[in-house]
């Protein structure tokens, strides 16, 4: 009898060649600016922990208190018993934060952009998505059954043009976008964008997960940073990133919140966030508010870090990028994975990015406002030596 699971073995072997291979790597005890990595201390430029808020005390605190109030799992979806008083207060924060009408809670980020695409459109609907978006987004787009186009990256140019060509095709159209992309590090054009969906009667959807709390005069993110607040879209977003927590959200209008807790699968039928999440989140939410110096402090080190990039005018691709997240495009995989290693062996954990994550091969510096110059003073020094 042949052996139906033989494949797989095949194709990690496939997946070994390409050097596409990725195993798990341990760290122990508290997150922050220093982790211990399998044994070894080293300064960790791989985290999305922009503020550093995942080992603050006071939303391990909050946390604690939630578990003691309310247990430690939410026991079931939020329209049978999985809903608490904590959900509710973290929706308005996070509404108030994004200074929209209403929000909604999901489990993951990922689970907020696949309940909602597929919540909003359908087999009669066109989708039209940035061909570097997270994963999250395109297979939303592609579970939801609709005509998906992409688009090449940030190119509004083209985007035009197919919205001119398809648009009157079909029903509905969404335009999908991150707005802080994870792997290169630059912005989408968002008041370009939106003057598209305008023009063309387009639904846009924004993917925030890089930018809350960091990006925007009060954190509130990339649809602040460019002063669209107020304007027609949906914002999307993780409270695992510069919030310190677990859990992602969808904030926008009152109407669309409420259409999505009737429709949006992926919040009708996975239980509640936990307590704990929850309340780490809302923690966080406060302290964005209330501790600006944090974000300053954040965007000091990334002015930090490029003065230096342009001052030592190393012997690498940099990748254009306007946030905390810096790229350097290498050749292939086996060289991205051959420099990671270096670095590590010197005390420094930024490991390679490899397709098929991205369509070129880079290493990935993520900073956060706990880094110490010193510590941004050794990975320059430490590339340098490598792109010698």
């Amino acid at each position: 009898m042949t052996d139906p699971y033989a494949w797989i073995k095949e194709s990690l072997a496939t997946i070994h060649r390409a050097d596409w291979y990725r195993s798990v790597q341990t760290i122990h005890g508290q997150p922050g600016a220093i982790v211990l990595l399998a044994g070894q201390e080293v300064i960790n430029f791989a985290s999305n922990d922009y503020l550093g808020l995942a080992g603050d005390e006071r939303l391990m605190k909050a946390a604690i208190a939630a578990i003691q109030e309310y247990g430690t799992g939410s026991t079931g979806s939020r329209l049978l018993s999985g809903h608490r008083e904590l959900h509710r207060e973290l929706e308005t924060a996070i509404a108030s934060l994004k200074q929209t009408e209403d929000a909604v809670v999901f489990s993951s980020g990922y689970l907020a952009n696949l309940g909602a695409i597929t919540a909003l459109v359908g087999k009669r609907d066109l989708i039209l998505s940035d061909q570097y978006n997270h994963s999250s987004l395109k297979n939303g787009a592609i579970l939801s059954g609709a005509a998906v186009i992409e688009y090449p990256h940030c190119d509004v140019a083209a985007l035009k043009t197919q919205l001119s060509q398809q648009r009157q095709k079909y029903r509905r159209c969404l335009i999908l976008t991150d707005s802080v992309f994870s792997m290169d590090g630059d912005l989408c054009p968002l008041l370009t964008l939106l003057d598209l969906a305008d023009e063309f009667s387009c639904m846009l959807l924004v993917d925030e997960a890089h930018a809350t709390g960091i990006l925007g005069k009060t954190g509130a993110g990339c649809v602040e940073h460019f002063g669209c607040t107020g304007r027609l879209l949906i914002q999307i977003g993780t409270l695992s990133k510069a919030l310190g927590s677990l859990g992602g959200y969808v904030a926008g209008s009152a109407s669309l919140i409420e259409f999505l807790r009737n429709r949006a699968s992926t919040w009708i039928y996975t239980t509640g966030l936990s307590p704990a999440d929850t309340a780490a989140a809302l923690a966080a939410i406060n302290i964005v508010q209330q501790e600006p110096q944090r974000r300053v402090q954040l965007w000091r080190n990334v002015d930090y870090l490029k003065k230096l990039l342009q001052q030592q005018l190393l012997n690498l691709k940099l990748l254009p990028s306007e946030s905390p997240i810096v790229c350097f495009q290498l050749p292939s995989a086996s060289e991205a994975l051959q420099v990671g290693k270096q670095l590590r062996q010197a005390g420094i954990f930024a490991p390679a990015i490899r397709p098929p994550t991205v369509p070129t091969s880079r290493l990935r510096i993520s900073l956060m406002a706990t880094h110490e110059l010193k510590h941004i003073d050794k990975l320059i020094a430490e590339l340098n030596n490598i792109s010698k």
